[in-house]
């Protein structure tokens, strides 16, 4: 390697490190090594769909090494990141030490579970592949339990679900859980006719959606009261144990699940000082996105907290596409530093935002307008296979959808991992 090329580590295969990546590669000043303790991209915006049995995994989810065939520039190592190491320009991971010029941490969020450990230990939450896959066979466990199950109370408790928090993600997954429910359960599991199962949707907040447009809240609302969903707002879980979730309002649900969407926190990174971790957990960064106060090391995405932008001075909100063009633009300035030209600023483009309710219905915000209704489906349809790494994967899916959406019956629904055998 000549002595002028310098070694990039970018820990993270999300939005931000993806986009970084893909604008980098062949680029000759650079080597730039992928970290991530997964070998595969995926796409987080559809998990909800792989944790109710709609898509496969391999639908969303692409390989690193496959990813960059080809690009000289490009390696991948697998691995979980422990520890980075200003001091020595490296850092640490369950596999190995890998040297940096430069570092960008691009890990994400993780989920907060506001210090309640039985929530911490019992929910299942819904932040990767793994947790989808076994989210899903949570619940076809569940619809099997329920069949053997000898009381009606018994039963209930097995198809009751509680979904805690009211954002995209829980609104997602409801809307697919109650046409599950309605379309699907009653066709396949003739024993539990009769069975009263409810699904909860609980928010702490006063509106479904929070952060979108009233048309949107509104709209998210209508259409899950219209599918059955119990909606209880300005109430927040406070525990759950002994299958019993618990509300800040003295309300219980009696359930085998609680699926978990309520916030997220930035990732602990053991070697920063202190001095650069903002509120939730978030590292402060510059408008170049570098790390404040360390001169080669730069933080992307949902895990950084940017004051610099005129129109975002509290910070960027944790979305897609605020990764997504960080990650892009810190690439091209990395270009512009080898070739001696000055850095861009970072200024977040706002192109709205959307969530998925139900067969057909969406919503939608975008920067001049906000709808919802089949158009607004049509849309988030195409925003989210276009995104996706592989063609093949676009194929797939788009195929996937079309026959599943058609039937009302995706034919998915298998336990991958059954109860233990003793």
């Amino acid at each position: 390697m000549e002595e002028s090329v310098k070694k990039i580590v970018i820990v993270g295969g999300g939005f931000a490190g993806i986009n970084f990546v893909k604008n980098i590669w062949n680029d000759p000043h650079y080597e730039v090594t992928m970290v991530d303790k997964n070998n595969y991209n995926y796409f987080p915006p559809l998990l909800y769909q792989v944790a109710t049995a709609f898509i496969e995994p391999s639908n969303i989810s692409y390989p690193f090494r496959r990813m960059f065939e080809g690009k000289k520039n490009m390696r991948f190592h697998l691995g979980r990141f422990i520890k980075v190491n200003p001091d020595k320009n490296n850092i640490e991971t369950d596999t190995g030490i890998l040297d940096y010029d430069y570092l960008v941490l691009a890990v994400g969020t993780e989920t907060n579970y506001f210090g309640m450990e039985n929530v911490k230990q019992h929910s299942m939450p819904m932040k990767s592949i793994d947790a989808a896959i076994n989210l899903r066979n949570h619940l076809l466990m569940n619809l099997e339990e329920a069949v053997l199950a000898d009381t009606a109370t018994e039963k209930q408790k097995y198809l009751n679900i509680v979904i805690a928090g009211g954002g995209p993600s829980g609104v997602e997954i409801a809307g697919m859980l109650a046409e599950m429910k309605n379309k699907i359960a009653s066709k396949e599991y003739p024993e539990l006719s009769g069975v009263h199962a409810t699904i909860h949707l609980v928010d702490a907040s006063p509106h479904l959606l929070g952060p979108m447009s009233k048309t949107a809240q509104k709209a998210a609302f209508n259409e899950l009261r219209k599918l059955g969903v119990h909606i209880k707002l300005n109430t927040a879980v406070k525990d759950y144990m002994d299958d019993i979730v618990y509300m800040a309002d003295g309300k219980t649900v009696a359930t085998k699940t609680l699926i978990w969407t309520s916030g997220v926190t930035g990732r602990k990174i053991d070697g920063l000082p202190a001095e650069v971790v903002g509120r939730g957990r978030r590292i402060l960064v510059d408008e170049f996105n570098k790390v404040k106060n360390i001169e080669n090391i730069y933080a992307l995405g949902d895990m950084c907290l940017q004051t610099t932008d005129e129109n975002y001075p509290d910070g960027h909100p944790q979305l897609a596409q605020v990764a997504i063009q960080q990650g892009t633009l810190l690439a091209k300035n990395f270009k512009r530093l080898a070739d001696g030209k000055t850095l861009k600023p970072f200024s977040y483009v706002n192109k709205g935002s959307m969530a998925i309710i139900s067969k057909y219905e969406a919503v939608a915000d975008l920067p001049k307008v906000s709808f919802a209704g089949f158009f607004a489906w049509l849309i988030w349809l195409f925003v989210h296979i276009i995104p996706l790494v592989g063609f093949r994967n676009k194929v797939k899916i788009a195929f996937s959808w079309f026959w599943s959406f058609i039937t009302n019956n995706p034919t998915l629904r298998l336990i991958i991992r059954p109860r233990h055998e003793s």
